[in-house]
């Protein structure tokens, strides 16, 4: 496919997502004025075999209201539409920074390096149900783990990384696994069976990051300030978030586990939060922090003293 082809599609639905639903009249005065028409209105047979295309590339469906004779995206269920709409925000930076190497020195992005060796192989497991077989060396070990055998469930992106969760084999327990961390990925010809009761969206609901099975799910309420409440309002921790306006600050609420991942996450946004609730919460934050905080006084402690006479250099 051409990458000019695959621009076409990727403007045709970010124009209908934006306008949630439009008439071919107004499709076609808005593709006059986008690069790819020459100023030339967009041929009925062309969009039918571009909808076509989409829906087979994308799972997008472009459906046609017969009463008013306007077109919108059919949005499916909110998982789906997450999915859809970062693959079609990478596909279009993707095309974007492609057309931008001359100034390619000026822009930074974030590296995700477990995507590039072994992500496919995931998919293909994922989309033909074949478990995986592999090493994994977990940071909390020396030696890595050969012959792991992982029946894989669903994939994750946190903080830069890709994560699968699935079944051990061997140990007959849900576990999840960094694709950096893993060597020597094979897709296994056998196959197996999801389980029937098993729901992605009802298994990860509670959590912050990518553990899932640790502590119970608690009501927590964090205090911020004004300027951080920004912030959490723009990207919020969690599907659960909601908030609290007051004049100088905000309290928000949350449904989730308590997991290390969650605590790192509060931590690293220093003296712009607060946690009142729950008391559990409360005492792990301040703990960390007189931690930290022991590290630094020990630094001073523990410094050389001052050479005496003068310094020659």
């Amino acid at each position: 496919m051409s990458k000019d082809l695959f621009s076409r599609y990727i403007w045709l639905i970010d124009t209908i997502k934006r306008y949630g639903k439009i008439t071919r009249e107004e499709l076609n005065a808005r593709w006059k004025r986008s690069p790819f028409s020459n100023g030339e209105a967009l041929p009925r047979r062309t969009f039918y075999n571009y909808r076509m295309a989409i829906e087979e590339i994308f799972k997008v469906n472009i459906e046609c209201n017969p009463s008013t004779f306007e077109y919108y995206i059919d949005e499916g269920n909110e998982h789906n539409e997450s999915v859809t709409d970062w693959l079609l925000n990478s596909a279009a930076m993707s095309n974007v920074l492609s057309d931008s190497r001359e100034i390619s020195n000026r822009i930074y992005l974030e590296n995700v390096p477990s995507a590039r060796e072994y992500l496919s192989i995931v998919i293909d497991a994922l989309k033909e149900n074949h478990p995986i077989k592999f090493s994994y060396q977990p940071f909390s070990r020396l030696s890595a783990n050969d012959d792991v055998v992982v029946e894989p469930y669903f994939l994750k992106i946190f903080k830069q990384r890709w994560y699968v969760t699935g079944r051990n084999v061997q140990e007959d327990a849900l576990k999840t696994y960094a694709l950096d961390r893993m060597k020597n990925v094979v897709l296994e010809t056998t196959k197996f069976k999801m389980p029937e009761d098993f729901d992605v969206e009802e298994f990860s609901r509670d959590s912050f990051g990518i553990i899932f099975t640790q502590g119970e799910v608690k009501h927590i309420a964090i205090k911020t300030s004004a300027r951080e409440a920004k912030y959490l309002r723009a990207l919020p921790l969690h599907h659960s978030q909601h908030e609290m306006i007051h004049d100088a600050y905000s309290i928000f609420y949350y449904r989730l586990r308590i997991t290390p991942d969650f605590v790192q996450e509060l931590l690293s946004r220093g003296p712009q939060i607060t946690v009142l609730d729950p008391p559990e919460l409360k005492a792990m934050m301040v703990s960390s922090l007189k931690e930290s905080l022991a590290n630094y006084e020990n630094l001073e402690s523990n410094k050389p003293a001052a050479p005496a006479g003068p310094i020659i250099y």
